[in-house]
């Protein structure tokens, strides 16, 4: 009787082992560098084509291999990294399973040049879909380099899943971004397409960390050492609150200088983070935890993200207490203060400038003068554009009328802010009744006042209605912003100065594919080089608010964008937190002129219940209610 079970041919289990390893060009790029810093590299160059779909080419200066350990290399489940099952619980490399060399060749062209620096001869190897079709001799440096063309070309269906270059070569960008972090005395190169991303030198950490995720960030940063007396250490850098994101994409956590995202970790540095911070935002951080290997299990999933403590507890406790030993110490607060008082203290010991010296600051200082002489010029001839005739900021518009307090059978109604006039019967007023009725639903409410300085309180008949400001004029906000939108693009506001934004390679590059589709927000970008952009506009309604941090978390939402989801479906979120982050937030005493204005564009705007979150406008209460409340029903 024929069986039903089959063993699968070694070309098969190596598509299927691929699979575990090689989910895209930056996975591949992962195992390799990772292969060259385990071999004692001390510069990486990685080079890049069509996102990686064409080559992935990494070369090292590594120890290399010989002839026989370069073939075997390419063998399933061969490597130089542990020989026992002991050595599964004391490992110090950041590859060991001896996996991805064969993984890699089995969906791509692979060709291998290495050298050892006591052989005067290399060896190269051409491997295609997993065989090997050529060994040959070959003249080189020491250490090695290897070539990934044609990346998932036996595999078709892998390629449907594949992003735009753009897209591969940001997450290429960012996972070399992890592991220069990791490795500050190992110099990086990262080339696409021929051009240079970046070129990390040498250096100590915190100037990695610059040069990595940009020089505005460096003025943040803060050490962190902490020992417990187990052995456990904590060491790395911290940034100040105000230097957040609305992601979980700058918090660099390393064990033994492997990158991981651990759910342990980042909750002990979001809680050290709790009472700094504001809920949603995340903080940047590169924090390195060295751990006796036999603490911690890295073979708990194929890319080595994911680890299991022994003592869970323990190194929760001892990472919130080492973040939490530098925040609460509050350092960029006593540095913005220090240094009016250096300054102070540095002023009596000046002396006598000499006059040659005094003539060139007097020559420079007209030469500044005149500058400044023309940019007021500038802005005297300077013409704003004409504002649209609905704006969803506050316009001055007359006072509503509100209940004044009863006198017998009567009561008066007079604008908010003015004085108490004669008691006005209320059945006096049939003209007033009549524009009432032919009024929108919030412009026929009566204003008692403002409570807490977030809260219009009206009065609709008998019943007492309760009105969130920042909720109504964020859905006045987006009402306008969709209808821009929908029509060709929103009102974009030029900025007189351009400012300048330096962000991460992931993010440059999420920027340069949307970069059409921001334009049509409002934001206009011009590439400055690297990857630092200039920011020329920004949609009108935001000019004055901050716009950078608004920037910030639209390309953070964009990157996370999947095949099954487009910018289309994304974009009415993009509107709703481009009206969030323009409209009143927090405690804001308003004038009668602003409650009146937003009340008139609340009448003309569609889905006026909600704020584009969701969250409720208003809230009626009832007399009945209240009579309940004081126990007189």
């Amino acid at each position: 009787m024929a069986t039903k079970i089959k063993i699968l041919p070694e070309n098969l289990t190596n598509k299927i082992a691929a699979g575990e390893v090689v989910e895209r060009p930056a996975s591949v790029a992962k195992e390799l560098v990772e292969n060259a810093l385990d071999a004692g590299t001390r510069e990486v160059v990685v080079e890049i084509e069509s996102g990686g779909r064409r080559l992935i080419k990494v070369t090292d200066t590594g120890c290399g291999m010989s002839r026989e350990d370069a073939l075997l290399a390419l063998e399933r489940h061969a490597t130089s990294k542990i020989a026992t099952d002991e050595d599964l619980f004391s490992l110090s490399t950041l590859g060991f399973r001896g996996e991805a060399l064969p993984s890699v060749a089995s969906v791509a062209r692979l060709v291998i040049s290495t050298r050892t620096p006591d052989t005067v001869e290399g060896t190269e190897i051409y491997a295609e879909g997993g065989r090997i079709k050529e060994v040959k001799g070959c003249g080189m440096a020491a250490g090695t380099v290897i070539e990934v063309r044609n990346l998932f070309f036996n595999t078709p269906a892998r390629l449907k899943f594949m992003k735009s270059a753009e897209t591969e070569g940001g997450h290429v960008g960012e996972l070399l971004t992890r592991l220069a972090i990791s490795r500050p005395e190992v110099r990086f190169t990262y080339v696409n397409d021929g051009k240079t991303v970046f070129r990390a030198l040498d250096a100590d950490l915190k100037e990695r960390v610059a040069t990595m995720l940009g020089r505005s960030i460096a003025s943040f940063l803060y050490p962190v050492s902490y020992h417990d007396a187990g052995g456990l250490k904590v060491t790395g850098l911290v940034a100040a609150p105000e230097c957040s994101r609305s992601a979980a994409s700058h918090l660099y956590t390393y064990i033994n200088g492997r990158f991981i995202k651990d759910k342990v970790v980042q909750h002990a540095i979001l809680q050290a983070y709790r009472n700094f911070m504001e809920r949603g935002r995340y903080p940047v951080v590169a924090v390195f935890i060295d751990i006796a290997p036999g603490e911690v299990d890295v073979n708990v999933h194929p890319t080595k993200h994911e680890v299991r403590f022994r003592e869970q507890g323990r190194v929760h406790d001892a990472i919130q207490h080492a973040v939490e030993s530098v925040l609460k110490e509050t350092p960029w607060l006593k540095r913005s203060m220090e240094a009016p008082q250096q300054a102070k203290a540095a002023a009596p010991a000046q002396t006598p400038i000499p006059e040659a010296v005094r003539l060139e600051k007097k020559e420079a200082l007209s030469v500044s003068e005149t500058k400044v002489a023309e940019i007021r010029e500038l802005l005297v001839d300077y013409q704003p554009r004409p504002q649209p005739p609905l704006r969803p900021h506050y316009q001055p518009a007359p006072a509503p009328k509100v209940p004044a307090p009863i006198i017998g059978n009567a009561q008066a109604s007079v604008p908010v802010g003015a004085e108490s006039e004669e008691p006005v019967p209320v059945n006096a007023g049939s003209a007033r009744e009549t524009e009432a009725s032919a009024a929108g639903y919030f412009t026929s409410l009566s204003v008692i006042g403002q409570f807490n300085a977030s809260y219009v309180l009206c009065q609709s008949g008998s019943d007492l209605v309760l009105i969130d400001q920042h909720a109504a004029h964020e859905r006045v906000a987006f009402e306008k912003l969709k209808g821009e939108f929908s029509g060709r693009e929103v009102d974009s506001q030029g900025l007189l100065f351009p400012e300048t934004m330096e962000l991460s390679f992931r993010e440059s590059a999420v920027l340069r594919e949307h970069q059409a589709e921001l334009a049509r927000l409002g934001f206009s970008f011009e590439e400055f080089g690297g990857n630092t952009w200039l920011l020329n506009g920004v949609p009108q309604i935001l000019a004055g608010s901050q716009y950078l941090r608004t920037i910030r978390d639209i390309i953070e939402e964009l990157g996370s964008l999947s095949r099954s989801r487009t910018f289309t479906d994304i974009q009415e979120d993009l509107l709703a937190r481009i009206a969030c982050h323009s409209v009143v937030r927090g405690r804001r005493t308003l004038t009668a002129q602003e409650i009146a204005s937003l009340f008139r564009q609340m009448d003309q705007t569609d889905f006026s219940s909600n704020c584009p979150h969701g969250r409720p406008v208003m809230q009626t209460i009832t007399l009945a209610e209240v009579e309940k409340m004081f126990k007189r029903v």
